[in-house]
């Protein structure tokens, strides 16, 4: 008879912010609940459970009577809370300070719901560096939960792991333990004999080892097929059963039953690392690649799994480099929080409940999901990066109220607010909030509209993924059939036809104020297909001046150009006026035009955060004549007015142009990866104005005037407000 061991079973529950309400209750009557209603059956099994802040919120107001559960299975020993950070953000992504203040936010916010501070902490995406140590502990936590990846990549042996350890930063100590990586693939994709029988190969090695596992509860009921596999045909319950029978030598435990009866193995300090397949998907698309045909040329040898092992991907934080959007949003967050810091400098102020509401905006807008993207959607799904808008935008418009800013008032400032090592511009009113960077191409990148919250330009460019591929290997008849990219399900499905056609991509950023020098009579679709542009446009550098009036800012730009034979000046001015802080004008000017040589000018926008496939999101003409939905291609001529509307978002954004102008629509759509298979997903619409002339004189003009309308979001938001003060009063 083997020894006693101990097996821990950590479950971590998660949905992002800002995710549907229908994914939220199918992730909770799929796996949450049925998995709750197992555990109740075998009450010798003990669990650590995790419930990120952003979910744990939706259950508090949908589900109740699962909080009520929790807690009596918690006084009873039966599970475990564990804490963290709030709203799951990276920790390598937020300042120290939010980490520490994310960490104790959820851990009141768990001692308040079950009685008692959770001691030890799950670890988003077990994305690790070692200066969290010290933020933890501050944080008051004991302990935290890692991959045995991170440990193998600090030089410890598998066999060296069956335990805990304690590490150090700064003097500050925490304990961590490792999770089984063959644990994560056998539970519960393996018949539950097969863990059984690992498990008694471990206690026959290693007598009174702790065993840990920790992963997703979504792999229990919403990954694709898993409902069935795990409820339906039984596999917790067998292996629930299984462990049962065998609790006289492998004993279920918690993290802190193992801290308070096993010391720890010794010290360790681990590199900076998440577990092995996210250091992949950090990996550019190339280097990956690298990596796939490495995999699949050696898979075949009997040492390549030894070999694989040592081998090291790529680094969180190259996230930021591989996706410039996700860098973006960073940058915005890290903004957000710069000023936040400064307002607490102020104790009365950081005391008031303006204050505290906009810090919880903040900490919703550092969910970490759509800050990178592997297996999943995650960065590719819009709803998710509008969601990150929406709350960084709140905070950002409760900040200027905390700052005194009332009424109608515009502002200009520079820095280097994208951490470029460049100056760009902010413009701002009390309406909206626009970023343009003149060290590239002088493009408006964020356009923030406060009344709908939304930031239009939450746009992203078609870029090459590893898993296009497999996508043209599988159109073409190549390959093996199997998606070697993913770790949810190695089957291809496609929730659309001919995906492999839609692949394209972006040579520039699919933002706003692009501008684009074109051939003589291009047509659309060669547009579409970057095909033919001069490329010097698109990212060049514009010498800066500021001007701030009564009432009344600007930025101009201004550079010489240099297309083909001649070498104009090109001048774009954006300007924000107290009297119509909805309104950003831009003038466009170009001089020293050599007249009798043929121009073909383009300005490109781009609107995000609308959807492409609705009635009540479409396109209008001049005449205020719907043209059709905003998945729609659109090519117009001679106009002087073009708007698109999102009834549902409660937003009219319209350009007037003082010089008529051809226009071409479009959506630009990427092709990703999700857990449903592959899809195609709207992104943005390109609206392109576009000009074709040959100048009689040296000198030409335009002014567009970009107009906001987000007047029936603010009022709806006002009437929800009424509504909700009415039925508190009710109460």
């Amino acid at each position: 008879m083997p020894r006693p061991i101990r097996l821990i079973l950590a479950i971590h529950n998660h949905q992002p912010v800002g995710n549907f309400d229908g994914v939220f209750e199918n992730a909770y009557q799929d796996s949450y609940l049925p998995f709750l209603d197992v555990l109740e059956q075998y009450p010798a099994v003990r669990i650590s459970l995790h419930n990120s802040g952003s979910l744990l919120d939706w259950i508090e107001k949908h589900h109740p009577e699962y909080i009520e559960r929790l807690r009596r299975l918690a006084d009873q020993g039966q599970i475990e809370i564990l804490g963290g950070p709030f709203y799951e953000p990276i920790l390598a992504s937020i300042p120290s300070r939010d980490r520490v203040g994310q960490m104790t936010a959820y851990g009141n916010h768990l001692g308040e719901l079950f009685g008692s501070k959770p001691r030890g902490m799950w670890v988003p995406e077990r994305v690790w560096e070692q200066s969290f140590t010290r933020d933890a502990v501050s944080a008051g936590l004991e302990y935290t939960v890692l991959d045995d990846f991170h440990f193998k990549n600090a030089g410890f042996g598998e066999e060296e792991l069956y335990g805990y350890f304690e590490t150090e930063d700064d003097g500050k100590m925490l304990h961590v333990f490792p999770i089984s990586e063959k644990l994560r693939y056998t539970i519960p994709f393996a018949d539950p004999e097969e863990t059984i029988d690992w498990l008694r190969e471990v206690s026959e090695k290693q007598p009174e080892a702790v065993v840990a596992f920790g992963d997703d509860g979504e792999k229990f009921g919403t990954w694709p097929d898993s409902k069935k596999h795990v409820y339906e045909d039984g596999w917790l319950v067998r292996f629930f059963q299984l462990l049962t029978d065998n609790r006289d030598w492998v004993h279920t435990v918690t993290f802190s039953d193992a801290v308070d009866q096993v010391a720890p193995l010794g010290r360790c300090y681990l590199p900076d690392c998440s577990y092995r397949e996210m250091t992949e998907w950090a990996l550019p698309t190339g280097r990956q690649l690298e990596l796939i045909h490495l995999h699949r040329k050696h898979r075949d040898d009997p040492e390549w799994p030894e070999v694989r092992k040592r081998l090291r991907g790529g680094f969180w934080r190259n996230f930021l480099v591989k996706y410039p959007e996700s860098h973006e949003m960073y940058c915005r967050m890290r903004e957000i929080s710069d000023r936040l810091q400064e307002l607490r400098k102020d104790p009365e102020l950081a005391a008031t409940a303006m204050f505290r509401s906009a810090e919880d905006h903040l900490y919703r807008g550092q969910c970490n999901c759509p800050y990178w993207h592997g297996a999943f959607g995650g960065l590719y799904l819009p709803h998710l990066r509008n969601a990150i808008y929406y709350h960084l935008i709140t905070a950002d418009s409760l900040i200027e109220q905390l700052q005194g800013k009332a009424g109608r008032w515009v502002e200009v400032t520079s820095r280097d607010f994208n951490l470029d090592a460049r100056q760009e511009v902010r413009i701002a009113s009390d309406q909206m909030v626009g970023y343009v960077s003149p060290a590239n191409g002088g493009h408006l990148y964020e356009l923030d509209v406060r009344g709908a919250r939304t930031n239009l330009l939450a746009t992203l460019n078609r870029r090459p993924e590893p898993y296009h591929e497999t996508i043209l290997d599988h159109a073409t008849g190549g390959g093996d059939g199997a998606n070697e990219t993913a770790s949810v399900s190695g089957d291809l499905k496609f929730k659309q036809e001919d995906l492999h056609l839609k692949l394209g991509y972006d040579n520039y950023p699919r933002k706003s104020l692009v501008d684009h020098v074109l051939p003589a009579g291009m047509s659309l679709e060669a547009f579409q297909q970057n095909d033919g542009f001069l490329e010097e446009a698109e990212t060049a550098v514009f010498q800066t001046t500021l001007k701030r009036e009564d009432g009344r800012v600007s930025a101009v730009l201004e550079r010489r150009c240099q297309w083909g034979d001649q070498s104009p000046v090109l001048t774009k001015t954006l300007t924000l006026d107290s009297s119509s802080p909805s309104m950003l004008h831009v003038d466009y000017e170009l001089t020293e035009l050599q007249p009798g040589t043929p121009v073909h000018f383009a300005i490109e926008f781009n609107f995000s955060s609308m959807a492409s496939q609705a009635d009540d999101r479409y396109y209008y003409d001049q005449d205020g004549v719907s043209l059709g939905r905003l998945g729609t291609q659109q090519e117009l001529h001679e106009q002087n007015r073009f708007g698109l509307v999102d009834e549902w978002l409660g937003l009219d954004a319209s350009l007037e142009i003082s010089r008529p102008t051809n226009i071409w629509a479009y959506p630009v759509e990427t092709v990703s990866q999700s857990e449903g298979g592959f899809e195609l997903v709207h992104q943005s619409c390109a609206v392109i104005l576009r000009w074709e002339f040959t100048p009689e004189q040296s000198e030409w003009k335009t002014s567009i005037g970009l107009l906001l309308d987000s007047s029936a979001a603010q009022a709806r938001r006002l009437a929800a407000k009424a509504e909700s003060q009415s039925m508190a009063v009710e109460l």
